[in-house]
């Protein structure tokens, strides 16, 4: 299996790193947001690296559906309901910087980007797409309400954000890479203050930025309570309609829609990671359906972490960590916040405020309803009787029979076949 964007381009490659090193700034994760936090850092003329435990881009980022946009769901009205309009207003700013900054990279950089507008709708519920265009106007959003959309079934309606877009991630990050300080298969096994410690030598710095997708520190955050993995699968098809737009359902259980040159990319068959779902079968059956002499040319699956509230987590990794930066729980949309995370962390490690503070903070309350459900969720799986545990946290894992692979229900680690790791906050391969 791999992704549309991984076969469409290519990477470069860099070193190990071989000894000690020392930094001002060390950046652990090669993901969309870890490139950006350095890319901004070099602009600024900081001393910087960047270390990568794989290759860059080869967990999250290859496997995205790189749509570039304010409009993350029907998320404003729980915004306002949640932190208030000053917050929500926040956020809609920060992911409208987002996108005005990939725009300005796409000027000089041959990425693909394609203005065009986002749709979110709903098949049965037109209040709930009433309700979220209220909010949006207290905002001063230019949205839109639409009845028709080029899908081949029946929704009650859809709110349009115009103006949003749409890239090849991997082709931006070919061209941002190539001159930034990067070393690869570089594993932080250790972190202690801001020393890391890798496998062939220790890293010294006087600030960390942790962009690993899950934080792998325990101690610090809590991260492991505040948040779960959901994953959601894709399927790019030749000779189906390649029609404008982007689309998602405000269902997590919904589908998703854009195009890229001449594929139609569908995505939905999403579950909690370690427990059943969909997956590419569900996508496979829509296709049949609705679109019989469609070809899949590829398929893929992504991994997003979930939050509390809605929002992500951006800023000090926890009270009690001094000099440690986190960004994480980017809730399925990690190109806009990618860019909105980089922008954060690059003013908070150059000791300046954060230019969006409040809604964004990992340290805001966890008194959501959605913590108790995790906690169910760990509970459950950590007296559950089997032979294969999580060395994350112990939890039981579940064997996913589309990927052939074990997965952890609680916190989302997962690992192939015989052991080997594939998705964090594990840091480790299972024991044999």
């Amino acid at each position: 299996m791999g992704s549309l964007w991984e076969k469409t381009a290519a990477l470069p490659r860099f070193e190990r790193l071989n000894g000690d090193l020392k930094t001002d700034v060390l950046i652990i994760g090669g993901g969309m947001a870890g490139i950006l936090c350095a890319w901004f850092l070099q602009q600024a003329g900081v001393d910087y690296a960047l270390v990568e435990a794989e290759t860059l881009c080869s967990g999250i980022t290859k496997n995205t559906t790189a749509k570039i946009t304010a409009q993350h769901g029907l998320i404003y009205r729980r915004l306002i309901r949640e932190f208030g309009p000053d917050a929500a207003a926040q956020y809609l700013r920060a992911n409208e910087e987002a996108l005005r900054q990939y725009r300005a990279l796409a000027r000089r950089i041959d990425c693909d980007l394609e203005e065009t507008d986002s749709y979110v709708y709903s098949l049965d519920d037109r209040r709930k797409l009433e309700q979220e265009l209220r909010a949006l106007e207290a905002l001063g959003v230019p949205a839109e309400f639409t009845e028709t959309l080029p899908l081949p079934f029946a929704v009650a309606g859809a709110v349009k954000f115009p103006g949003q877009a749409q890239f090849h991630p991997l082709k931006l990050v070919a061209a941002l890479a190539g001159g930034l300080r990067i070393y690869e298969h570089t594993k932080v096994r250790e972190l202690a203050g801001t020393t890391a410690r890798t496998g062939r030598g220790c890293i010294t710095a006087q600030k960390v930025i942790v962009a690993t997708h899950f934080p792998f520190l325990n101690k610090h955050g809590s991260y492991f309570l505040k948040m779960y993995q959901h994953r959601s699968y894709e399927i790019a098809l030749q000779n189906a309609p390649a029609f404008c737009g982007i689309y998602v359902d405000e269902s997590k259980k919904g589908m998703s829609f854009r195009r890229y040159g001449d594929l139609l990319l569908v995505g939905g068959g999403g579950h909690r990671t370690g427990k059943k779902g969909g997956g590419w079968q569900e996508l496979r059956d829509f296709a049949a359906r609705y679109y019989p002499n469609a070809v899949e040319r590829y398929h893929f699956a992504a991994q997003d972490c979930m939050t509390l509230d809605g929002a992500p987590y951006i800023g000090p990794y926890s009270a009690r960590a001094e000099n440690l930066y986190v960004a994480t729980g980017f809730q399925k949309w990690g190109m806009t916040t990618s860019m909105v995370a980089a922008k954060i962390l690059s003013e908070l490690v150059q000791g300046r405020p954060s230019p969006y503070p409040g809604v964004f903070s990992p340290s805001r309350s966890i008194l959501r309803p959605q913590l108790a459900l995790n906690a169910l969720e760990a509970v459950v799986n950590l007296l559950t009787p089997t032979v294969r545990r999580c060395p994350h946290l112990g939890c039981a894992l579940k064997w996913n029979p589309a990927e052939h692979s074990w997965d952890c229900p609680c916190h989302g680690s997962r690992f192939t076949r015989d052991g080997r790791l594939i998705d964090n906050p594990a840091t480790g391969n299972l024991k044999r």
